[in-house]
């Protein structure tokens, strides 16, 4: 049911992403063509099936708020352009393709990567079904969990981090920055359109830190025994840039326990909330099986 569903709203999600981001001009052609290179290369879609699962789960549908579903995969995709620039993890390959800016040049990725995350507050704020209150709550939101305070702030403290020995509370504030905050995001913008009670709130918001975490751990552990068929992108990037991972702290066997840890703890908040979501369950098992 999970493995249907997800593909069902992959392509749902894909298919409205494809219908954005047409050039106004001629002359700003091969931006939008460098942009829409990285938001339609393909890749999981979590972010955003994470938000619709949870309008769904409070009773809301997808076609009634598509437009702010899909605006944290705007955001998600620009932070993918950067992170794989020379200046950060200079990587040649992402989801089984070239980077963005091996095929357009670093100063195009830059210029892709500003316009998606801009774009995606224009895509929130023209949505016309929400009140203008909260409107500016996801705005917000958005905001917070992209910004310095959030993934920006986690990944400048990741560039800090290269080449040193950090103790795991310090990786744990790198990550619940850098991979977490746009996880609190999607779930948050959920209950914001759903106008969900504090007590859902509450459980579901901390059910998103422990999904957060749980994507980290995994996605450390997949950089050790994946495959780049299965990756899409070269493995072993995190040890070839001296990068503390939960694998290089805990050791592969400890870093896996972890991870079932955090599993056990994210399905204990879905289910305190009395709201409970097959999907958002079995998105827990999903990233612990999960290959790519």
């Amino acid at each position: 049911m999970l493995k249907e569903y997800l593909q069902a709203s992959k392509a749902e999600i894909e298919a409205y992403l494809s219908t954005l981001l047409e050039s106004p001009n001629r002359e700003y052609a091969r931006l939008y063509e460098s942009m829409k290179y990285s938001l339609l290369m393909g890749g999981k879609r979590i972010r955003p099936i994470i938000t619709k699962a949870v309008i769904e789960a409070l009773g809301g549908t997808w076609e009634s708020y598509k437009d702010v579903i899909c605006a944290i995969e705007l955001i998600h995709t620009y932070s993918l352009i950067h992170d794989d620039l020379p200046a950060m993890d200079n990587d040649d390959f992402r989801r089984g393709k070239p980077t963005n800016h091996r095929v357009y040049g670093d100063g195009m990725a830059v210029l892709a990567g500003d316009g998606l995350l801009t774009y995606a507050f224009e895509l929130v704020s023209n949505h016309s079904s929400l009140r203008p209150d909260q409107v500016v709550s996801i705005i917000r939101s958005l905001a917070k969990g992209a910004g310095p305070s959030g993934m920006v702030g986690g990944q400048s403290f990741d560039l800090e981090s290269e080449g040193k020995c950090l103790p795991l509370e310090e990786l744990v504030v790198l990550h619940k920055g850098k991979t977490g905050a746009l996880f609190s995001t999607a779930v948050e913008i959920g209950l914001i359109v759903m106008d969900a009670n504090s007590h859902i709130a509450t459980s579901y918001l901390q059910y998103a830190d422990y999904l957060g975490l749980l994507f980290q751990i995994t996605d450390d552990i997949l950089d050790v025994v994946g495959t780049q068929e299965e990756l899409g992108k070269t493995p072993g990037s995190d040890e070839r840039q001296h990068k503390a991972t939960y694998v290089s702290i805990l050791g592969l066997e400890e870093a896996r326990a972890r991870a079932s840890e955090v599993a056990s703890k994210a399905k204990a908040e879905l289910e305190a909330s009395n709201q409970y979501s097959p999907v958002l369950e079995g998105l827990i098992q999903y990233l612990m099986d999960r290959t790519q």
